[in-house]
This record gives C-alpha cells, sequence and structure tokens, in this order.
C-alpha cells in the first residue's frame, strides 16, 4: 500500500502494466506524451498522471500532449488543497469522479483552472450541496437546451454559445463540480422505451452521498428535476469510468480499459436477470455477445453489452419493461424477445441458420408509469427565489449573447466584401459566441477567395461554426483552392472541400499531409486511389477496444500516431484523398469509405495486416436494390428513424443503415444496396409508450430489386371527453391581442399548452410542432402557447420562434389563474408537470391531454384534433 491515493500494490502493478502498454502502443508519439515524465514533479503527482494515462483512450494518445495533462494533474491537486471540502472527499470518490479530464468525448481543454476562477468565489461559504445548487445556476447563467449533433462540445464553447444538447449541458456542469473538487458523473439513460429518445444528466457526491440534478436546470433542492418521472419508466441508467472501477456500484461492464456501473435502483423499479446462452445441443456458450436492445427511433438500440461467462450467462439489473435479447458467437446467433417483470432467468439458443424471411408483429411494452410523490415538498418561498434566480440567469445570459455579431453587423460585412447578405447572416447567427472569429476569416480571404469562404462555411456542420477556428479554416481553403476546377461545384464542396468527415473534431491537416509526400507521390495517389488504400494498410495499425468512442481521432491525430479503431482510420483515408484533389466520402448509409472514380462510388477494403499479397483493394460486394411501395391503406409516410428503420444481417447482428434521421424519398427510387439478409422495422407509438412494432425479413439479391409494402400497425384513436373549459376564458397574447377560448376552438378547435420555454421538454414539444407545421397548417385550427408570468424569462422572444404552424400564438397566464382554471374542469390527481398539453373541441371539451415530458405530443395531439374533425365535418375533411 501506498500513502498516495490509498493506491494498495494490486491496484499499483496494474496501473504500471497499463503505463507500459500505453507507452507501447504509443510509441511514434513518445516525446509528445512520455517526455513529461522526466520532469521534476512529485509522488502525488506522478501517480495521479499514470492513472491518467493507464486509461486514457487511443484518441487521447493521438491528439495530445503530455503538458496538457500534467497541467491538468497540478492545478487538481492545487484545487484539492485549497476548496474547504477537499480534504473530505476520499480518494476513491478523487480519483474515479475529480481527477479525470473527460467527462464524454468532448474536445480537451485545459480549462480546469479557469472554472476553478470562475466559481471558487460563489462557493466558498456554502456547504458541499449548497455548492452543487449554486455551481448548477452558475451553468444556466452561461448555457440552456437545444438539439443538436451528437458531437460533443467542450465545456468552454459551451460557455462561449450557451447553447447545447443534455449530452454537452452535463459534461459542462460535470466539468464545472470537478473544478471545485466536488465528485461528478454524467449519467444518462441511453435509450428511453416509453417515448423516443434519450437524456442525460448530473450525478454530484456531497459528503459521503450521491444527489441527482438536471444539468443547467436548476431546482430548488437536489434530487429534483424534471426528467425524475421519466427516469421512474428506465430500462437502464449507467456511467462509465475511466478504471478498473471497484465499486460499490454494480457494475454493467468490467471493460480492462473503462467500466460501466448501473445507477438505475435508486431511480426506477428493476431487477436482476440472468441471460443464459445456448447452442442448439443445449450446451453453454460462454463468451457469447449478448445485446440488450430497446426499441427507440423505430430501431432495437443496444443499452448494454455483456459477455456471458464461463457458464455462459450474462447478468443486467434492468427496468420491468421488454427488451429484445440478441446474442452472438463466432457464426452463431439469436434473438429473443423478453418481457423484464416476467422472470428471472431467460433462455436464449443460437444456431448458425440464416434468418428466415417473414414478418412477425409484437409489442415492446415500456415499464408502467409511476407516481412522482416527493417526500418533502418544497416551499412556495423556495420555489420563488428558485423562479427567481432562473429569471435572474436568463438576463446574464441573454446580456452576454448580445455580444454576438447581429444582423446589422453582418450586413455590413457582407456588403464590404461584395458577398450576400442573408447567407453570411445566416451562418454568423450560427456561429454565435464564435461569430467574431467567423467574420475575421471572412473579411480576411473573401478578397482573394470570393464567395469561396462562404461555401467552405457552409459545408460545415452547424455546431463546426461555433468551435472552429480562422487558422483552421484557413487551412481547408488555401489547400483545396488548387482543385476546384477539376470538379463540378458539388463534388468539389461536398467531398473534398468540405474537411468534415464524421463527427470528429476539425483541425487543419491539409497542408501537413500534403508535406508528407512528394509531387511525384501525390499525381501517383491522384491517378490510382487504390494506391494511396495500399499505403494506409502498410503504415496505419487497427487496434480496437481501446477507445469507447469510436472515430474519434482527428485525422492528423491518428495519422501521427500510426494507430487507432477502424473507424479513425476510414475518417484518415477521406481527409488524405480529399487532401491530395481525390473526392471521398463515408458512404452514407454504411459509414464505410469511398472515392469517386468517374461517375461512380468504388468502396475501399483495406489489407488486413500481416497480407503478404497485394489484393484488389475496391469492395466487389454484389448489389441489388429495394423499392418502397406505397401503402395505400396506410396514413404513414416513410420517415427514416421515424417510423421504421433497415438493418442487414452481417456476422450475426443485424446492422442499421444509418440514413438521415426524417429522411423521406425512399419511395421516390429504387434503394441501391449491398445483397444480403434485410430487415425492415416499423414501428407504432401507443399513448402509453408501447411500441407496436412488426418485422419484415427479405432478401435482396445481387443485380436484382426486392419490392417491399411497409405496413404500420393502425391503432383508433382514442379521444373521450376528459372534462370541459369556459369557453368565454379569456387568453392575453404577447402581440397585444386578446381572445376567448370560444372564439378560438370555434371553427376547427384548439390546441393549447402550458409551457416552460427554458426546459428541455417544452424545446422538444416545440421541435415536434416545427416538424408537422403543415399538417396542422391544413388542420386550420388555432394553437395557444400559454407561458406563466414567473416563467417568462430574458430568453423567452415569442417573434424567435420560427416555423411553427401559422396559427401559433403565445399567451400570458398571470399567476397561473388560467391553468389552474382548466385542471379545475377535469379530473382530480393531475400532476400539472410542463409541457401540459390540451386538445378542446369546437365545443370547448377537452378531448387529449398530456402533462410533462413525452415524445410524440405533437403527432398525438394532431391525430386526435383529426378525429375531431370528423365527428364535426366528417370524413377527411381535416385535409
Amino acid at each position: 500500500m501506498t500513502n498516495v491515493f490509498s493506491l494498495d500494490s494490486t491496484t499499483i502493478t496494474r496501473i504500471e502494466e497499463k503505463m507500459r502498454f500505453k507507452r507501447g502502443v504509443a510509441q511514434a508519439r513518445e516525446k509528445e506524451l512520455f517526455a513529461i515524465f522526466e520532469k521534476p514533479m512529485s509522488e502525488e503527482e506522478a501517480w495521479a498522471l499514470k492513472f491518467l494515462y493507464a486509461y486514457m483512450p487511443l484518441n487521447d494518445l493521438a491528439d495530445y500532449e503530455g503538458c496538457l495533462f500534467l497541467s491538468h494533474v497540478r492545478t487538481t491537486l492545487e484545487i484539492r488543497e485549497n476548496v474547504q471540502w477537499g480534504s473530505r472527499v476520499p480518494d476513491h470518490e478523487f480519483l474515479h469522479f475529480v481527477l479525470p479530464y473527460r467527462v464524454n468525448n468532448e474536445n480537451i481543454e485545459d480549462s480546469r483552472g479557469w472554472f476553478f476562477g470562475q466559481l471558487v468565489d460563489r462557493v466558498k461559504n456554502l456547504s458541499m450541496e449548497q455548492a452543487v445548487l449554486e455551481i448548477n445556476h452558475w451553468c444556466h447563467e452561461k448555457a440552456t437546451y437545444v438539439g443538436c449533433d451528437p458531437r460533443t462540445v467542450s465545456p468552454l464553447t459551451m460557455v462561449r454559445n450557451t447553447l447545447g444538447r443534455c449530452g454537452e449541458q452535463s459534461t459542462l456542469l460535470v466539468a464545472a463540480l470537478r473544478s471545485l473538487c466536488i465528485p461528478a458523473r454524467q449519467c444518462y439513460t441511453p435509450r428511453w422505451a416509453h417515448c423516443d429518445s434519450n437524456h442525460a444528466w448530473v450525478e454530484a457526491w456531497a459528503d459521503g452521498k450521491w444527489y441527482f440534478l438536471g444539468a443547467c436546470e436548476p431546482e430548488p433542492r437536489l434530487n429534483e428535476g424534471w426528467f425524475r418521472g421519466p427516469a421512474k419508466r428506465a430500462m437502464l441508467v449507467n456511467t462509465r469510468v475511466a478504471a478498473n472501477y471497484p465499486g460499490p456500484e454494480e457494475l454493467t461492464l468490467a471493460h480492462p480499459w473503462y467500466s460501466e456501473i448501473n445507477l438505475l435502483s435508486p431511480y426506477a423499479p428493476s431487477k436482476k436477470i440472468t441471460i443464459r446462452v445456448r447452442d442448439d445441443k443445449g450446451n453453454p456458450v460462454p463468451g457469447a455477445t449478448v445485446i440488450f436492445q430497446v426499441y427507440n427511433y423505430a430501431d432495437f438500440s443496444p443499452i448494454a453489452t455483456i459477455p456471458a461467462d464461463e457458464r455462459g450467462e450474462a447478468f443486467l439489473t434492468a427496468g420491468l419493461g421488454d427488451l429484445l435479447i440478441h446474442s452472438v458467437s463466432g457464426n452463431l446467433w439469436g434473438t429473443k424477445k423478453i418481457s423484464v417483470k416476467d422472470a428471472d432467468v431467460f433462455d436464449i439458443q443460437l444456431s448458425d441458420k440464416l434468418p428466415q424471411n417473414g414478418i412477425s408483429v409484437f409489442d415492446m411494452v415500456p415499464p408502467q408509469e409511476q407516481a412522482d410523490a416527493n417526500e418533502a415538498a418544497i416551499t412556495e418561498a423556495e420555489k420563488q427565489e428558485n423562479n427567481r434566480r432562473i429569471q435572474e440567469g436568463a438576463s446574464i445570459r441573454k446580456k452576454y449573447e448580445a455580444s454576438f455579431m447581429d444582423a446589422l453587423q453582418a450586413e455590413v460585412l457582407a456588403k464590404k466584401l461584395s458577398l450576400p447578405a442573408s447567407r453570411v447572416r445566416d451562418i454568423l447567427e450560427k456561429a454565435r459566441g464564435n461569430s467574431h472569429e467567423i467574420a475575421a476569416f471572412i473579411q480576411e480571404y473573401t478578397p482573394k477567395y470570393g464567395e469561396w469562404t462562404l461555401k467552405l462555411l457552409e459545408s460545415l456542420n452547424v455546431k463546426d461554426l461555433t468551435d472552429t477556428i480562422g487558422s483552421t479554416l484557413a487551412d481547408h481553403l488555401i489547400q483545396s483552392a488548387m482543385f476546384k476546377g477539376k470538379f463540378d461545384e458539388e463534388t468539389f464542396i461536398r467531398y473534398i472541400l468540405c474537411p468534415r468527415v464524421h463527427f470528429e473534431m476539425i483541425r487543419s491537416y491539409r497542408k501537413f499531409f500534403l508535406e508528407q509526400f512528394t509531387d511525384s507521390e501525390q499525381r501517383s495517389f491522384r491517378e490510382d486511389p487504390i494506391k494511396l488504400v495500399g499505403w494506409l494498410s502498410e503504415h496505419f495499425e487497427i487496434v480496437e477496444d481501446l477507445n469507447y468512442y469510436q472515430g474519434m481521432a482527428t485525422p492528423i491525430g491518428s495519422f501521427r500516431l500510426q494507430k487507432g479503431d477502424r473507424l479513425s482510420r476510414d475518417i484518415l483515408f477521406v481527409a488524405l484523398a480529399r487532401s491530395l484533389g481525390i473526392p471521398a466520402r463515408l458512404e452514407p448509409s454504411e459509414r464505410s469509405p469511398q472515392f469517386r472514380a468517374g461517375e461512380s462510388w468504388k468502396d475501399v477494403v483495406f489489407l488486413h495486416q500481416g497480407d503478404q499479397e497485394r489484393v484488389d483493394l475496391t469492395d466487389n460486394q454484389e448489389i441489388g436494390s429495394i423499392r418502397f411501395i406505397s401503402n395505400a391503406s396506410a396514413d404513414n409516410d416513410l420517415e427514416y428513424f421515424r417510423n421504421f428503420s433497415l438493418a442487414r444481417f452481417e456476422n450475426g447482428q443485424y446492422k442499421t443503415l444509418q440514413f438521415t434521421a426524417g429522411q423521406k424519398d425512399f419511395y421516390e427510387e429504387p434503394l441501391v444496396v449491398k445483397s444480403g439478409s434485410y430487415r425492415l422495422t416499423t414501428g407504432t407509438r401507443l399513448p402509453d409508450g408501447t411500441a407496436r412494432v412488426q418485422f419484415a425479413m427479405f432478401t435482396v439479391l445481387p443485380d436484382k430489386t426486392t419490392e417491399i409494402i411497409p405496413a404500420f400497425s393502425k391503432e383508433s384513436v382514442q379521444a373521450p371527453v376528459l372534462g370541459s373549459v369556459d369557453r368565454d376564458m379569456s387568453f392575453s397574447f404577447f402581440n397585444g391581442k386578446r381572445s376567448t377560448l370560444g372564439e378560438l376552438a370555434e371553427r376547427r378547435g384548439l390546441l393549447m399548452a402550458w409551457i416552460d420555454p427554458d426546459r428541455e421538454p417544452t424545446k422538444h414539444l416545440i421541435r415536434e410542432l416545427r416538424e408537422v407545421s403543415k399538417e396542422y397548417d391544413d388542420w386550420g385550427g388555432s394553437i395557444c402557447l400559454v407561458v406563466e408570468d414567473d416563467k417568462v424569462t430574458a430568453a423567452f422572444q415569442p417573434n424567435a420562434y420560427e416555423g411553427l404552424p401559422a396559427k401559433t400564438g403565445f399567451a400570458e397566464d398571470v399567476s397561473s389563474e388560467g391553468l389552474q382554471f382548466v385542471l379545475s374542469g377535469i379530473q382530480s390527481g393531475l400532476q400539472p408537470n410542463h409541457p401540459l398539453v390540451f386538445v378542446v373541441d369546437r365545443e370547448c371539451r377537452i378531448r387529449y391531454l398530456s402533462a410533462g415530458y413525452k415524445l410524440g405530443i405533437g403527432k398525438e395531439a394532431l391525430q386526435v384534433v383529426r378525429q375531431s374533425d370528423e365527428e364535426s365535418f366528417g370524413p377527411n375533411k381535416h385535409a
């Protein structure tokens, strides 16, 4: 045992062994990463640094340098000495939940000292519990929720831009808490079972106990949050730790390089189940991979992947809903739907038979909704003080956002450079806190490159505009310019100029890559891209299982390390090809690397390491197609990852094709795919969250077109009369108008909702209304979104909500009198959680209500207003 961090001899030996292994893996970056250990440092600093290196993912070995990690360690240890509770934080919690520099898959910056400087004076006289609440108020002053792509920006980028999804909000809060030596972890439900989404929040440790809270969404007390009710229906809540974690929490997965902790039990009713994997003779299958899946976004998403033990058994503590269990071992595989509540042990049999074509229909039932009763109710005084702080926080954030470049400044810049004002304005608006950096790039390079500055910026994802710096953009613009006359504009922009390949961080790399090859080598690669494939096969080593997040290394980092996971290798190929003037991409459905040859795309297959013979390095996979035939009796359009998905059977598992979520053009042209066995998944959500699922198994033959008629389980809409409201009740709108409920409902009925604009559930509802805006416009009724006066913050601007149905209005409810009046007209016992959504028919009867977080409200309510139309005007009169 050493006095440093209470490390026992077994742990010390393990850390030393893993350090030696990482040093060997990262030999190509020995100086950048490991020379730091030659610097004078204390024993405590050395062991903290060794601990981080021992469990460091491969992408961090590729992209960062030792000086960053040593600075992080020294700052963290200094903070532990200086905060009043530092000595009370045990080494176990410190090592696993304070020391780590990474929370998710964000870009790493040396930011711990900056956060400490921002927060230390705000918490110096507080208890740990009070400090957690105060730090969350600070995070709310800095950021709020917006749905966006899955790349996680850094905490500093969140502060700079003020918007992010729940995974980014929780990354920010965890980083802020750890910067004050408060143990913290991001926890999440990988996928909800009762609706199509997931959620991340934070757990913080204070004086011996873990508490939960919603990141950037302050509550008066800990263990509160809008997600508390939905979490009671979770199938799994977990977190990941970069260590061989010793507990005390249950481990979902004990991986050699990280651990997954099961945190479900405090949130939801649960039980531990055993999956026994057997072959077709009844023998156990040790080491079989067991994948626990829930229905989500019209697909079956894994929430846990666990290897079977020597007895062929895998264990999981899960919520009391349905799971689809898929197990694979070599060429053996099997699938089985289970209901967790029905048994403690479930058997699954594996075989080597290919999937049989046919149809199967079944329900995926989520855990039942639970009453959300709090033992000690929050007082009215606590609520009022918290609302005051929320208002104050929103005002602080709004004041900072006023420093972003505005429309007038964008127009001045556009005029000065003779650029289209609308395009410049759109780019700078999306860039938010990075808008001045982007504007400086436009101003510097437009005189020489003209509109190509805009075309480069428009080729990026929206999030890229918030954290890409001007020098990086300049590298991609300047080094691409020599190739722009060799291709049509669309090919050049999308597959050469654009630096975005997948979800990696964008960095400069083109000038660097070009300097690695002679002019003769570059010409050779352009003339025959197969030679580039061969070069990368020879010079890059695939190292699996050192990264949890695949494809996160930057291309230049992968190149320098000469190692990485397969997706990072594929991203590197695309980046190399584009730098050399070869159009390249990751294929949209398979995410496999391709290069353009003439008018067609060629799949790339890399040489296996150790292969001695030269082989054809393009994929000769046979190709067929799928033609979707519209079902005239179905109301549903095909929307990818909304109501259907498509998967190909490969190596004993179904691999879902990654088309863009919401894509709808599948009836227009046959879908060109690789031949093989396919599974079409369609699903319909019922009001209680149950998913009525249909599998259609079919085969695509080479050079043949398979015709498929997608089918959806139809469910009649239930719209009973739940109560009534006084037609003379009036609404005061923010635009100055005033209308009675009867006036709003008299033509086609009324959708009205009490919303909390700053909270994530309301933002989901707003997004859903935008997605079906045309359908609501076709219906023609009114939509009234009501905000109670204590929820009208500085961030709320009714005029800023674009894309909503045309007849949407925002009204104010003073002292919640209107809400109480409506609630008095329905059954008692309803928890008035926001958003609180009602459908009122022409007779002012309530026909639908939904309280609190649930995805799919927009479409559910649309079905009800259409049925109400049919009752009033006859079938098909809603169109």
